[in-house]
């Protein structure tokens, strides 16, 4: 976002327990197609990038996700609402939106009104997980006009300047080019559109990486990357090993074990003459000599 792009992080510790399913339920009785969605463009499937995750297997786990899907999740919703609320601070409306995969579910059913969303268009990768959206959209009865997408996050099938704003929840830190993910999201925003997204940082599940870590030393007498992107599987000996550490390192009292989620939330607006912009380099008309001396040095 050419104005500025401004990130805060926020960690959830959370037990185990409460699982983080990916999606929640929408709610909503208008639904289509991809095809009737306006502002769909072809993509473009371009190589040369690096891949770190299989996104062909994240579609498969996003299929498995959908028909795990419950009705609530406390990670994706209290996530969800602490980005929306951002959209309280906002006195400009958003007719037209897009929101990419990731908690795209629990986004939709609290939205609640915020935003002056008129048109919405919901995208991800896994088709199962669009059909889900859709069968739920289908059992409400609120009147915002809703699409669906199947499509990529590394190759955004949006026209150029179309949307008023991109929301991402808990998505797009799975892309193999997030900078590249982010200028496509740029590109697909109209002049002074907003930008909105959480993505999951590096802190997350800490204390199952040490968990596994201790637990590598002391039954392969080495350690390799565990976590995200989870390119191997653990031996059964040390996953048993890590799942005993795990209790005994971080386990409670009333059994459960906690979880920590570091999430990063960004916010952005693409550029626009209205926008406030920075005075020229050189155009002061008062030195910070003379603020001195006019306010003293001495104040305490």
């Amino acid at each position: 976002m050419a104005t500025g792009l401004a990130a805060g992080g926020r960690r959830l510790l959370l037990p185990l327990h409460l699982r983080a399913a990916h999606l929640l339920p929408p709610q909503s009785h208008l639904s289509s197609s991809a095809s009737a969605a306006e502002g769909m463009d072809g993509g473009d499937r371009g190589g040369g990038r690096v891949k770190i995750f299989d996104r062909e297997l994240k579609r498969r786990q996003r299929d498995r996700a959908a028909w795990a899907m419950g009705k609530t999740d406390a990670l994706a919703d209290a996530v969800a609402d602490n980005l929306l609320d951002r959209l309280e601070d906002c006195r400009k409306a958003f007719p037209s939106a897009l929101c990419l995969g990731g908690s795209a579910g629990a986004i939709r059913r609290l939205l609640r009104g915020r935003g002056g969303i008129e048109k919405l268009i919901m995208m991800d990768m896994s088709a199962d997980m669009v059909r889900k959206w859709q069968e739920m959209e289908n059992a409400t009865d609120d009147s915002l006009e809703t699409h669906f997408v199947v499509g990529d996050e590394e190759y955004l099938p949006i026209k150029e300047s179309s949307q008023d704003m991109i929301i991402s929840c808990l998505g797009l830190h799975w892309t193999n080019d997030l900078p590249g993910a982010m200028i496509q999201c740029r590109l697909a925003l109209k002049p002074d559109g907003l930008f909105l997204a959480a993505i999951l940082g590096g802190e997350t599940l800490k204390e199952l990486r040490i968990a596994c870590t201790i637990a590598q030393m002391e039954r392969e007498g080495g350690i390799s990357p565990r976590m995200s992107p989870l390119a191997q599987i653990l031996k059964k000996d040390t996953a048993l090993a890590t799942a005993a550490i795990y209790q005994s390192m971080f386990g409670l009292e009333d059994g459960t074990i906690p979880a920590t989620f570091q999430v990063i939330y960004m916010t952005g607006w693409k550029e626009h003459p209205s926008q406030q912009k920075a005075k020229r380099r050189g155009s002061a008309t008062v030195s910070f000599s003379d603020l001195q001396k006019q306010f003293g040095s001495n104040q305490s």
